[in-house]
């Protein structure tokens, strides 16, 4: 199936265990190897992180399960609890 990356801008995005993670805001595409790098993510929610002066976060295209009506991501434990996100 075909879906243009602006199809994506807005999708909520959720863990495979129902945690509401956000929503994409931006797509980044790593252009020498002509692929997702990962998304951008808005509206995050505070209950999972503490974001210190950051507005949003970034998510590995790698951990991404499926993309529909919602973005499906693989639950990382410890990835997802309150404290300071670092990358």
């Amino acid at each position: 199936m075909e879906t243009q990356i602006t199809d994506l801008f807005g999708l909520q995005i959720y863990t495979d265990k129902g945690m509401f993670v956000g929503e994409v805001e931006d797509v980044l595409i790593d252009v020498d190897q002509k692929k997702i790098d990962s998304i951008v993510v808005s509206k995050v929610n505070d209950q999972l992180f503490e974001l210190k002066n950051y507005k949003g976060l970034k998510i590995p295209y790698r951990i991404i399960s499926a993309i529909d009506d919602i973005v499906l991501i693989r639950h990382l434990p410890g990835a997802f609890t309150s404290g300071s996100v670092e990358e």
